[in-house]
């Protein structure tokens, strides 16, 4: 709702929170950094249609173009595993006339457990080898496994369930990573109300609302993933949104000094290591060589402004959104100004070592 000039507007017990918007007085630098420090492999993004912004219908010379613009050499699509149609058509689309440019992914099609009942894991790991074979160059988990993925008798799967040990072994065997999001913000699990800092993102979309004995707790789902990367040692796992809890950085930092197969990126989590910078760099920079660049929001050259302006600059308090009010949490973030060595490896070469990418 907007309000005429003239237009008497409420008292401040009236105004909803979504029309909050304070206007910071701080006096602060801002910094707009128009390219990366160096080349980018966006290791975490998708072409859509469902996310990605429907990248994948358009034409490949235009994406390119895009790509080109955004300083990103490689570009990681996460979706190639939605049907083996979906994979084959952007083998053809995008990686066979442009080999170093899209690096795509597999995923298990978890809607087949319900037939292959006990079978499922070796099933899906013959899938995965077989999507190898045709060019994928990784395995896509979605954060619906732990939250809804259900075997054949309707009970919910853990994450670290014994029958999908073929499944991870299988990617170890095949030297493809594994890139793994289970559970969600924390927040996501709280109950909804005055306290939740997450409010205005779970009433715009209830359905990403894990509260209640319908779901296992945020602790379970990643205990789970945690014993999971540690039973696997012979498998990369790739945590996405910094092993799927940036909220708590000395329980990463744990599980990474625990865990040398495990990497992890920070797509769509700058809004929580931008309000924790001083952990955040510490993070960065002991780890440096296994943190992955990647944004999780298609090939927008805004957002990934506002990633090089975090990870390069010392600006101050500014907004992680560039598109509007702050979508993921009501506060600002801050500039990690981190040391070009970490940069060149967080943007480039570790994923380059990785896919082995000149």
């Amino acid at each position: 709702m907007s309000y005429a000039l003239g237009e008497t507007v409420p008292t401040h017990d009236d105004i909803p929170l979504s029309r909050f918007r304070p206007a910071p007085k701080l006096v602060r630098k801002e910094t707009r950094i128009e390219r990366p420090a160096f080349p980018v492999i966006d290791a975490h993004n998708h072409l859509g249609p469902d996310f990605g912004g429907g990248w994948s219908e358009k034409p490949a010379a235009e994406l390119i173009a895009r790509l080109d613009e955004a300083h990103v050499q490689t570009y990681v699509d996460l979706d190639g595993g939605w049907g083996e149609e979906i994979l084959d058509a952007r083998l053809r689309k995008f990686k066979e006339p442009f080999p170093d440019r899209f690096i795509l992914f597999g995923s298990p099609g978890w809607q087949h457990w319900a037939s292959d009942g006990s079978q499922f894991g070796e099933r899906a790991a013959q899938r995965l080898r077989a999507q190898v074979a045709r060019g994928a160059q990784g395995l896509k988990i979605w954060k619906d496994f732990g939250l809804h993925v259900k075997d054949e008798k309707g009970k919910l799967v853990s994450v670290d369930d014994a029958r999908l040990i073929p499944l991870w072994d299988a990617a170890g065997e095949l030297g493809v990573p594994v890139l793994i999001h289970v559970a969600d913000p924390v927040a996501f699990f709280d109950p909804l109300d005055a306290t939740n800092e997450r409010w205005d993102e779970l009433h715009a979309h209830p359905d990403w609302h894990f509260h209640g004995s319908r779901f296992p707790s945020f602790i379970t789902i990643i205990e789970a993933f945690a014993r999971l990367v540690k039973r696997h040692p012979n498998t990369t796992f790739i945590g996405a949104h910094v092993a799927c809890y940036s909220e708590n950085l000395p329980w990463v930092d744990a599980l990474l000094d625990a865990c040398p197969n495990l990497l992890i990126d920070f797509s769509a989590r700058i809004s929580e290591l931008g309000r924790q910078p001083y952990s955040a760099r510490r993070l960065l920079t002991k780890h440096q060589d296994r943190v992955l660049f990647g944004i999780d929001a298609g090939p927008d050259l805004e957002t990934y402004r506002t990633y090089w302006r975090f990870l390069e600059s010392d600006d101050e308090y500014f907004d992680y959104n560039p598109h509007g009010v702050p979508n993921q949490g009501r506060w600002q973030i801050y500039g990690l100004c981190l040391d070009r060595e970490v940069l060149k490896k967080i943007y480039y070469a570790n994923s380059a070592r990785l896919w082995k990418l000149s």
